[in-house]
């Protein structure tokens, strides 16, 4: 389960899997202070210990709600990650959504939104799979025709919406570009730009981009 808020990757995992205690710059102990304490100051790679379950719902909160700059990432020590997961579902609007990466050759897809180079994907439509749904979103926002492959990942984030705080997951998956020919941005969602981009020049985006999509095209690159 990775799981980002604000772009700042969250990792769950039990005492024997976490890195030498003095690889981490913030270190909160829920046993003495909760997470939005105000003597806390979150800097670079932060890693909470004891966290009851009700703790998880305050962190994300807090870190939706507001900008943590300084902060790498987030490593929460944990006993059971299923039960985390079910807390986290029960507590949380989900959102399903679906989205790609497309390949042709040695090039993959990116589209240009919003000040950033991403991936096309989207919300699911009700009663649609995540596959359709990926490959739906993917076809709508770049005009590519697309054949649907093998699974890459998946991501969770945060937002609000209404005032309730909305726990999005979206399903990744490869792609093969079946005909281009008609390839155009989907100027309605924002996006400005779709180019096709070899290994190099999608290093160069990627760092104007997410870390979400950082991860994402590093778990495709791992794919055979």
């Amino acid at each position: 389960m990775k799981l980002f808020i604000n772009d700042i990757p969250i990792l769950f995992c039990t005492r024997e899997n976490l890195q030498e205690i003095s690889w981490y710059t913030t270190l909160i102990d829920c046993d003495f202070a909760g997470v939005r304490s105000s003597s806390i100051n979150y800097l670079d790679d932060v890693l909470i210990r004891n966290a009851p379950k009700e703790m998880i719902r305050e962190l994300f909160e807090l870190m939706t709600d507001k900008k943590l700059g300084k902060v790498d990432s987030v490593t929460v020590e944990i006993r059971d990650l299923d039960k985390v997961k079910e807390y986290i579902k029960s507590v949380f609007t989900i959102v399903k959504a679906g989205g790609g990466v497309v390949e042709k050759g040695d090039e993959i897809l990116l589209i240009h939104r919003l000040g950033k180079w991403d991936l096309p994907k989207g919300k699911l439509e009700r009663n649609e799979t995540p596959k359709i749904g990926a490959r739906r979103e993917v076809e709508e926002e770049t005009g590519v025709i697309v054949e649907l492959g093998k699974k890459v990942c998946s991501t969770w984030h945060t937002y609000t919406r209404n005032k309730k705080y909305v726990l999005k997951k979206t399903n990744w998956y490869k792609m093969r570009c079946i005909d281009d020919t008609y390839m155009s941005p989907q100027e309605e969602e924002d996006i400005i730009d779709v180019r096709w981009m070899n290994t190099d020049e999608v290093r160069n985006a990627l760092y104007n981009s997410y870390r979400t999509i950082r991860y994402v095209v590093q778990e495709y690159n791992k794919m055979d």
